[in-house]
């Protein structure tokens, strides 16, 4: 068995890889053969990496959803501070219309 495979390995490498002959070398071991191919083909994987890939991606999905939680707190965060911006900006034009009507004009500061 291996060394068949090994002779056509090398007749592989000196014309080019043929795919076709190694599938067919894999296949003609029956049930074996056909395991082999799809391992190698990456339509089957083993266990403990199926288990690796799962915990990953359970990993990256809770480091994006703190991710997403922390920057929906920043956007409510940053929206109740554009409120007190406003509220500031109306207070200040309030107050300095009172001041208007009251006689007080403020200067303008000058610049140097």
């Amino acid at each position: 068995m291996i060394p068949e495979l090994l002779r056509s390995l090398a007749a592989a490498e000196d014309s080019g890889p043929d795919i076709g002959k190694l599938i067919g070398q894999f296949a003609q071991y029956g049930i074996v053969g056909v395991v082999v191919v799809l391992l190698m083909v990456g339509y089957i994987v083993p266990k403990y990496v199926m288990s690796n890939l799962t915990a990953d991606r359970d990993s990256w999905r809770q480091a994006f959803e703190r991710e997403r939680d922390a920057h929906d707190l920043t956007r409510q965060q940053l929206a109740k501070a554009e409120e007190r911006g406003d509220v500031a900006i109306e207070q200040g034009k309030t107050l300095t219309r009172l001041l208007e009507e009251l006689g007080h004009h403020p200067q303008l500061p000058r610049s140097a």
